[in-house]
């Protein structure tokens, strides 16, 4: 017999990474080739720090670890760093869930900002310290902003097209817990 919590938890992981295989697609094609003056929002970020808020168990550590790795190497960035500081913002959000299940979206919205610029600044601060050139301060600043102002969309359609709630206070997992 087929355990359906089970099916709809792996499921649900298999569709972040395709998700997230999409998202490295689009952000690698060659649409421009002349440089921008701007970036865009970290989309993949937003999403993996979406659905570590609302459902957990949705993001595991190794899988967050995986994709962000794969991100690392794909976009060029120096290999692990930006993926150490997401998997260490993701088990912090996580850990947090409980606290935020009864609090409003703005709160929400207002942990993600929070913890997406002491993320942004602590790459920065490595990239300094290893004598890398961390790029732009504007660009940067730039691209923390648009994924903050972006966020809410990524929870709409996380929601909307996805399904991905919080659980509530007397929601059960798969094995008759209560989350």
């Amino acid at each position: 017999m087929m355990d359906t919590g089970l099916f709809q938890l792996w499921g649900m992981r298999l569709l972040l990474v395709f998700l997230a295989l999409l998202i490295l697609f689009f952000h690698l094609l060659p649409l421009d080739p002349a440089p921008s003056n701007w970036a865009g929002p970290d989309i993949l970020v937003a999403l993996v720090f979406a659905w570590s808020v609302r459902r957990p168990e949705y993001v595991p550590v190794l899988l967050v670890a995986g994709v962000m790795l794969l991100a690392d190497m794909m976009l060029q960035r120096p290999p692990g760093l930006w993926s150490v500081l997401v998997v260490c913002a993701v088990e912090w959000l996580k850990s947090r869930e409980r606290r935020q299940r009864e609090t409003t979206f703005v709160l929400e919205w207002l942990t993600f900002a929070g913890t997406l610029i002491v993320i942004t600044i602590l790459y920065r601060a490595v990239m300094m310290i290893l004598i890398l050139a961390p790029g732009t301060l504007t660009l940067s600043l730039v691209q923390v902003l648009m994924t903050i102002a972006f966020y809410p969309v990524v929870v709409g359609v996380s929601y909307f097209l996805f399904g991905v709630r919080r659980s509530a206070p007397g929601d059960m997992d798969r094995l008759g817990r209560t989350l």
